[in-house]
């Protein structure tokens, strides 16, 4: 019988049955909860595991790329002005627009002048174009500290006081200082008699320099042809300025009641002012050697009876 079968051990009841299988089922789900557990445990440290290469190798591709990073900007900073030229395949020129015959927009209002021509020869022997950016005098050696402008060709005369910030090309051309006034002016004959007379100059121009220089009271006007109005409406009493423009000036308008009065005996000297520094040392070289270039093959003369009438390449 079933009780007979069981006599070894204690008579178990049902309620002692189902406890023991209760118990059983839980053993059997602890050792699946501990199983799990281990198995997230180890999940877990192959996730961390993993996750440190990863980072650890993002790190160094970081650091490569920071190693790489400075050889590229080392290399573009080793470049001088002349090479960065080059790479960019552009000349920047900066130039007023406005001072004929230099340079100035024809009927068809393209910029056309002496210097724009010569600008562009320029960067066609430096083998590349020329980029050509209009600007009022009194910004344009501020826009080439700057980097707005590689040159400024705008037929600036070398003065001592430029020389020390400066370095200039060899001149490019040649010019005369006059002193301008009314046809019918007996009071002013020599710049010496500009001491307690109006005057009107481009701003920041060496002709302010010479009215302020001979104790003039100089009005700062923008363009030769408001300094020249000025002068016609009696506004001032005379202007100064570059013989060369005011003949371009009354060769247009002969019938005008303008005169000089004066010249000055010290020859104008125009030539391509840079940055001092190593950094020009070989566009300097280059510009010198285009210019030469320019002069022997007759370039410069050329350009010079096309726009001044005559030839100002050389010193008179």
């Amino acid at each position: 019988s079933f009780g007979k079968r069981f006599s070894r051990g204690p008579a178990l009841s049902l309620g002692s049955l189902q406890e023991a299988a209760r118990s059983r089922k839980r053993d059997e789900f602890s050792l699946i909860f501990v199983d799990d557990l281990d198995m997230t445990h180890n999940f877990r440290l192959l996730m961390k595991f993993g996750l440190g290469l990863f980072l650890a190798g993002s790190a160094s591709l970081m650091l490569v790329g920071c190693d790489k990073a400075p050889s590229r900007n080392s290399a573009s900073a080793s470049q001088d002005h002349l090479a960065r030229i080059k790479s960019s395949g552009e000349l920047k020129v900066g130039l007023e627009g406005d001072w004929q015959p230099f340079s100035f927009h024809n009927e068809k209002d393209q910029l056309v002048g002496y210097d724009v021509e010569v600008a562009q020869n320029l960067a066609k022997k430096l083998g590349v174009k020329a980029k050509i950016v209009e600007g009022p005098w009194d910004g344009l050696f501020a826009g080439m500290d700057t980097g707005r402008y590689d040159l400024v060709i705008n037929g600036v005369d070398v003065t001592p006081d430029r020389a020390k910030t400066y370095d200039f090309s060899t001149p490019y051309a040649y010019d005369r200082t006059v002193l301008i006034t009314r046809s019918d002016n007996n009071d002013i004959h020599s710049f010496n008699d500009l001491k307690g007379k109006t005057t009107a100059n481009s701003i920041g121009s060496t002709y302010q320099e010479i009215g302020e220089k001979y104790g003039a009271k100089v009005s700062g006007v923008d363009t030769l042809a408001e300094t020249l109005q000025m002068v016609k409406n009696r506004q001032v009493q005379a202007t100064i300025n570059a013989s060369t423009s005011y003949g371009d000036y009354m060769k247009h308008r002969p019938d005008e009641p303008l005169k000089i009065a004066a010249t000055m005996d010290k020859v104008t000297e125009y030539a391509i002012p840079m940055k001092k520094g190593e950094d020009n040392a070989s566009l300097k070289k280059a510009i010198d050697n285009a210019l030469q270039e320019m002069k022997n093959d007759g370039t410069l003369s050329k350009l010079s009876v096309k726009y001044f009438g005559a030839d100002l390449t050389k010193p008179n």
